[in-house]
């Protein structure tokens, strides 16, 4: 092993507010560390300040996704719920089809709900 993963770190326009996302959405505690950096304690997620950021486009590879976070839930319907109430967008859910759904959070990075 040569390191350990320190953080998972999102570009976005606004670190404050898409970390109190992400709390509202796994947990954990938003610690500022300054106006262009902010983590959320507790998991390995840090936000970053990008001044003129440009969403990912999902799906389509004019503006690649470039990665995503997979958060498992046990009822892919409440969970769907609560973080459209949060600010999140869906961008995916197969009709129902398949065992996850894929989402926006607020700054347009996607993420999916996997049922587990």
């Amino acid at each position: 092993m040569i390191g350990t993963l320190r953080a998972y770190a999102l570009d976005c326009p606004d670190p404050v507010a898409l970390a109190g996302f992400y709390a509202e959405l796994v947990g954990g505690r938003v610690v500022v560390e300054d106006a262009e950096w902010v983590e959320l304690e507790g998991t390995s997620l840090a936000f970053q300040l990008v001044e003129g950021y440009r969403p990912p486009v999902w799906p389509g590879q004019d503006q690649p996704q470039q990665s995503h976070v997979d958060i498992g839930v046990t009822d892919l319907d409440a969970a769907q719920d609560k973080v459209l109430a949060l600010g999140a967008t869906l961008l995916e859910d197969w009709s129902g089809s398949k065992s996850w759904r894929v989402f926006a959070d607020p700054a347009g990075h996607p993420f999916c709900l996997c049922a587990c």
